[in-house]
C-alpha cells in the first residue's frame, strides 16, 4: 500500500501591502540616480522591479513602467540625439547653427530625469500620487488594462 502526495497547487502570491507599495514604486522611480554611478543600471531596476512585483501590485507595476520608459527616454534618446546633433553641427556648417542649440538641450535630458525622477520618488514616498507628463498617461491607457 502506497501513499500518494497529493498534487501540490501553486499559491498565489500574496498582494503588497500599502507601504510595501509605496516603497517599491519609490524605488522604482529613484532608480534613476543609480545612472549617476553605472550608466546603466538604472534602467534595468526599474524593469526588475516590474517584472518582480507586476502580479502583486498594479501601482508598484504602473510606477516601474513609467520609470523605466521615462529612464529610457532622456538617457538613451536624449544620449543619442545630443550625438547625432553636435555631429551634425561640425559636418554641415548652416545647419550646425541650429543644430548646436539643439545639442545642448537634449543633453540635458538625463539631467532632467534625474530631478523628475527623484521628485517622482519623494512625492510616492510621502503618499502622494505621481505621474510623468505625456508618459504616466500613455503607460496607463496602453499597459494597465
Amino acid at each position: 500500500m502506497s501513499i500518494e502526495n497529493p498534487p501540490q497547487i501553486p499559491v498565489p502570491p500574496q498582494p503588497l501591502t500599502p507601504a510595501e507599495e509605496r516603497q517599491w514604486a519609490m524605488f522604482a522611480h529613484l532608480s534613476v540616480l543609480l545612472n549617476l554611478f553605472t550608466g546603466l543600471l538604472g534602467v534595468v531596476a526599474p524593469l526588475v522591479i516590474y517584472m518582480i512585483y507586476k502580479d502583486r501590485s498594479r501601482y508598484v507595476a504602473y510606477h516601474s513602467l513609467q520609470s523605466l520608459i521615462m529612464q529610457a527616454v532622456c538617457w538613451f534618446g536624449g544620449s543619442v540625439l545630443a550625438i547625432i546633433t553636435s555631429t551634425l553641427s561640425g559636418v554641415i556648417p548652416f545647419i550646425g547653427l541650429l543644430c548646436l542649440p539643439l545639442a545642448c538641450i537634449f543633453g540635458l535630458l538625463p539631467l532632467a530625469a534625474l530631478i523628475y525622477g527623484t521628485i517622482g520618488g519623494i512625492q510616492i514616498n510621502q503618499g502622494k500620487d505621481f505621474k510623468y507628463w505625456l508618459i504616466g498617461d500613455w503607460v496607463q491607457n496602453n499597459f494597465m488594462k
